[in-house]
């Protein structure tokens, strides 16, 4: 699902090209995803828009609390790519309401880990679906450095 899900982003969303729920659904079973990728593409990215549509909420004392990882985050999302949801955080990259969207929609995909290039993959899809423009560039870079390949 993973893959529809970069594909999605890279040909409709982010160039805001949305072309309605069956036309997209067979251009993407044309361009070779299954059914069940599709629908739960679909599926993920309508949570994500309605999570990125919420207003940040902002809690007295953020700044100084730690975000303990339940088990089951810890088993799924790597630890790199733990790191590079705090490294984002402390560098003002991302808040605290950004960061649980991201976990939210890592936990979400039906694999059982997730890595690095797929986290940054989500944090630029969330930072792009709520406007984010500047910190959208950085991550943008970071997704598409030298070292980084493409998952398609």
């Amino acid at each position: 699902m993973f893959e529809v899900l970069v594909y999605m982003f890279e040909n409709y969303y982010e160039v805001n090209v949305r072309p309605d729920h069956s036309t997209l659904a067979r251009e993407l079973f044309a361009a070779g995803f299954d059914e069940i990728d599709i629908n739960g593409a679909f599926d993920w990215f309508a949570v994500l828009e309605a999570m990125a549509a919420q207003p940040d909420l902002v809690v007295e004392g953020q700044a100084q609390s730690l975000r303990i990882y339940a088990a089951l985050e810890t088993e799924k999302i790597s630890t790199e790519s733990l790191g590079f949801l705090m490294f984002l955080e402390q560098a003002n990259i991302i808040s605290p309401a950004q960061r649980e969207v991201v976990i939210d929609r890592a936990m979400a995909l039906p694999q059982q880990e997730v890595d690095i290039e797929e986290i940054r993959w989500i944090v630029l899809m969330a930072l792009w679906k709520q406007g984010k423009a500047n910190d959208y560039l950085f991550v943008e870079d970071a997704v598409f450095g030298e070292d980084i390949s493409t998952l398609h």
